[in-house]
This record gives structure tokens, C-alpha cells and sequence, in this order.
């Protein structure tokens, strides 16, 4: 009579006369119900295809998504609706209020604030984007880094970390860009960068200590996994979520510091078109010509907004604990 069979996959023996779980995926190892998505007639489900089934049916999501796609497209692309020029002033015209091709008006210097409220668009995405970016991966290198090894390292990161965030921001902006002298967005997110790091390093390294304690971790490290492996295969994935969450809700707060420094004159500088720049200006003229505040303050709380509630949809989207 044939011995019954394991179920292929599941036990393997070892030569020490154990034996040792092959780590089945956990999305196959879940209780499925037939008929139903992720079951047996379907693909399994994973943590980012419930977080994108759950954003497309987020209202939230799909509004502040839609508001960020057309900030992008003006900042590829401000010609699409705004046909002037934002360095073409006109003094004639200062402080003019709304006229036909011009819903505007003018600002002091007599340029249109239609077309420079467009054009100020790019300055604000491009600072946001790359200063996130440039956070969320130094951030995530150092942290992750850290987390995974410990020890020494650890300790010496986290005092390092510790320092930083006892830098006032703002402070901190005024000293370091005071002496820089580009016009350029570079400076300034190189600062953000600088000051920034630390609190994606934290969120990282506590995401990467929770996700090495996994069972599926320590199976592909008994398994001979090397370091590299089980950190790029099988950790990051894994803790990558709320790094994302919290770089998203930064974008929108990276935007609002860029218009606070320049607003201070020690962020962007003319010829540049910012938001910041243009409050600056019309912040002396405020009572008579209130418009020139209005608009350029107005699209900067638009676009902050958005990214916050961007952030705050998938934070639920990718919290299994609101699931």
C-alpha cells in the first residue's frame, strides 16, 4: 500500500531529521472563500491591491488626486492656460484690479498675477517632488540601514537624529540660506533635504525592525538568505508603507516651508516665480489692493491641502488596523 503523501510544498525534511516550514506566502496560506476575490478561483490579494481598491473608492482620494494631476499638468505645461509672460510687468497697470483677459489683476510691479499664479505652480512642485524624494531616500537608506544591523551604528544614528530635530526649521532656514546667494531652487532643497531626513530615518528603522521580526523573514534567513536578500526581497517591501504615507503628507508641508522662506526673503529670489515671493510682495499692499494676496495665497493653500489629503487617503488605505 503507498504511504499517503505530504501536501507538495508544505514539509521538507532536513538532514538533521526535522523539519522545516517552507514559508508558504501568506496570501496562500489565508482562509479563502471560493467565488470571492483572492480565492481559489482568483489571484490573492495583496496589501497594495486592497490600499488601491479601497483609494479608488475614497472620494477624498479621488479629489485631491485630481486637484495634484492638474497642478502637475500647469507645471509641465503653464502655456496650456496661462499665454503671458509672468516676467512682463507693465507699471502703468500696478495694482489694477480684474479686467477682461487679465481676471487678476496686477500686482505692484504691474505684472499679471494670473499668469504668475500659474507659473508659480512649477517652482512649488518642483521644490515639493524633489525635496521628498530626496528625503524619503536618504531617510529610508539610513533608517532601514540602522534598523536591519543595530547595535553601534544604531545608537550613533539615533543620537545624530536626535540633534536634528532639535533644529528649529524655520530657524535653521534663516542661518543657512541667509548666505547663499543662487537664485535657483537648489539651495533650498538642499536645506529641506538636510533637515528632513530624520524623520523618515525613524519611521524606516521602526518599520524595518517590526518587519524583521516576521516569521517569513526568519524562514528566508535560515533558509541562507543573505543580508541584501532579506532586506531588498523580503523587509522592504514589507516596510515601505508608512514611509510612503508620511513622505506624501510632507510634500504638502515641504511646499508651505518653500513659500515661508522665500515669504522671508531668504528662500527663493526674484526672477524666480513662487508663490512665497509674490505673498511677500503683496503683503505691504494688502489694504489696497487685496487681490494680489488673494490668489497667489489662495492656490498655496489649494495645493498644501491637496497633498494632506492625499496623504491622509492612503494612510487609511494602508492601515490594516482601519481595515
Amino acid at each position: 500500500m503507498p504511504e499517503p503523501q505530504e501536501p507538495e510544498g508544505a514539509i521538507a525534511g532536513t538532514g538533521m531529521g526535522g523539519a522545516m516550514d517552507l514559508a508558504v506566502s501568506e496570501a496562500n496560506t489565508l482562509e479563502k472563500t471560493p467565488g470571492q476575490p483572492g480565492g481559489p478561483q482568483g489571484k490573492p490579494r495583496s496589501l497594495w491591491s486592497d490600499a488601491w481598491r479601497d483609494l479608488r473608492r475614497n472620494p477624498v482620494f479621488i479629489i485631491s488626486g485630481l486637484v495634484i494631476l492638474f497642478l502637475v499638468v500647469i507645471s509641465l505645461w503653464p502655456s496650456l492656460i496661462a499665454s503671458g509672460n509672468p516676467l512682463k510687468c507693465d507699471l502703468a497697470k500696478a495694482q489694477e484690479g480684474s479686467q477682461p483677459g487679465h481676471p487678476f489683476g496686477y500686482d505692484g510691479q504691474g505684472c499679471d498675477v494670473y499668469t504668475r499664479t500659474v507659473y508659480g505652480a512649477r517652482t512649488s512642485v518642483t521644490v515639493g517632488v524633489c525635496a521628498t524624494l530626496g528625503v524619503a531616500i536618504l531617510g529610508s537608506v539610513l533608517g532601514g540601514l540602522a534598523g536591519f544591523f543595530g547595535g553601534f551604528w544604531d545608537s550613533i544614528l539615533s543620537r545624530i537624529t536626535d540633534v536634528f530635530f532639535a533644529i528649529p526649521v524655520v530657524l535653521g532656514g534663516l542661518v543657512l540660506l541667509s548666505v547663499v546667494t543662487s537664485n535657483t531652487v537648489w539651495p533650498v532643497i538642499g536645506f529641506m533635504v538636510l533637515l528632513g531626513w530624520p524623520q523618515i530615518s525613524r519611521i524606516a528603522r521602526g518599520s524595518v525592525i517590526t518587519a524583521k521580526q516576521n516569521d517569513y523573514v526568519q524562514a528566508a534567513k535560515a533558509l541562507g538568505a543573505s543580508n541584501s536578500r532579506q532586506l531588498l526581497r523580503h523587509i522592504a517591501p514589507n516596510a515601505v508603507a508608512p514611509v510612503i504615507v508620511v513622505a506624501t503628507i510632507a510634500l504638502g508641508t515641504y511646499i508651505a516651508l518653500e513659500a515661508t522662506l522665500s515669504y522671508l526673503g531668504v528662500g527663493l529670489k526674484p526672477p524666480t516665480v513662487s508663490w512665497g515671493i509674490d505673498i511677500s510682495a503683496a503683503s505691504a499692499y494688502i489694504r489696497q489692493a487685496p487681490h494680489m494676496l488673494l490668489w497667489p495665497a489662495g492656490a498655496l493653500a489649494l495645493t498644501v491641502l491637496a497633498f494632506i489629503m492625499l496623504g491622509d487617503a492612503v494612510r487609511d488605505a494602508l492601515d490594516p488596523k482601519l481595515r
